[in-house]
């Protein structure tokens, strides 16, 4: 499958990532005083990567978890990944206009949208470099 390191299409990956991730909130949760926050954070985390781990007869699991993936679900995943990244600019603009209006600097969303649209340019020009 292309460059897709075998770490990441193990079943393993996406359910251990999902629980070192609750455990990397619980412990900012509990440095920033939320520990109640950051342990339903770990236990929500950690309910979701067992779902993914359980549910390995699903083939859009398999295809989430990394194990099913094939040509055709790279491509699904593909167009799925820019869908959620036009939902998050869009997002992101319409939180930025909201705070100008609103008075306030529109920061962090202004921030956001200036490295998302930088990002997409050079990702862009290094494509269109590279092929």
């Amino acid at each position: 499958m292309g460059n897709y390191p075998a770490i990441m299409r193990s079943k393993w990956f996406l359910p251990l990532f999902s629980l070192g991730l609750g455990v990397v909130v619980l412990a900012v949760s509990w440095v920033g005083g939320s520990l109640g926050s950051g342990l339903v954070s770990l236990a929500i985390l950690a309910g979701f990567g067992l779902f993914i781990l359980l549910a390995g007869r699903s083939e859009t699991i398999r295809g989430l978890r990394g194990d099913g993936r094939d040509e055709r679900f790279a491509q699904i995943d593909l167009r799925a990944t820019a869908v959620a990244g036009l939902v998050l600019i869009v997002t992101l603009i319409v939180a930025g206009l909201t705070e100008i209006a609103q008075g306030h600097s529109g920061s962090p969303y202004t921030w956001l949208c200036a490295i998302g649209g930088l990002s997409y340019a050079l990702a862009v020009a290094f494509f269109r470099w590279r092929g």
